[in-house]
């Protein structure tokens, strides 16, 4: 019986890029900096007094938040001028906010753990299911775990589901129709063909 194919693992640079961009807005000191220069341009030491901080505190701070682009300074004299960049965490958040690169953040996770687990504690060891769960979600690892011997796309005749479902269970009717209840397979008409939808 197939298993279901390794997780994939993320875009590091985009990772670390997404990372950065949190950890410069993480603290409430460099949050406040972001609140001042919103307002006005500031140097390092006006800030320092607005917030009670050492100017070397601050300038940590702006490093940082110049690392994400969200600030920029500018010579004036004897002092930096710093001002925030509205217009580059917009163009952040558009990017690293998109759903599809926080979709990779998760994408080193095992995200099939959860259903070996199901599997382990409600098959024997030859890959039967012992007893369906009572739970739902654990049901659905089951189903999922029977989809696997479907191959998508392929027409089966209900006589053909039986025989594969027979494999896991004698119990084959309760397990046709929670497949197709859960549209994990599609059926014609009032029980013609079977197939497993192609994603």
């Amino acid at each position: 019986m197939d298993q279901p194919p390794p997780p994939t693992y993320p875009d590091s640079e985009r990772f670390e890029a997404l990372l950065g961009f949190f950890k410069a807005l993480s603290d409430p000191n460099r949050l406040r900096i972001i609140g001042l220069l919103a307002q006005q341009p500031l140097s390092v030491e006006q800030m320092a007094e607005m917030l009670s901080l050492r100017p070397s505190t601050v300038s940590h701070h702006l490093a940082a938040l110049s690392r994400a682009g969200l600030v920029s300074a500018r010579p004036e004299s004897y002092y930096n001028v710093y001002s925030f960049n509205p217009e580059a965490l917009e163009k952040l958040a558009r990017q690293l906010l998109a759903r599809e690169t926080l979709t990779t953040l998760a994408a080193d996770v095992d995200l099939d753990a959860y259903d070996r687990k199901v599997i382990k504690d409600f098959c024997t060891p030859d890959g039967r299911v012992k007893a369906f769960p009572a739970q739902r979600k654990k049901f659905e690892a089951i189903l999922r775990y029977v989809l696997w011997d479907f191959e998508p796309g392929r027409r089966y005749s209900e006589k053909e589901v039986n025989q594969i479902l027979s494999r896991f269970n004698d119990d084959t009717a309760t397990l046709r129709r929670e497949l197709v209840d859960y549209r994990m397979l599609q059926r014609q008409g009032g029980g013609g063909e079977y197939w497993r939808p192609i994603e």
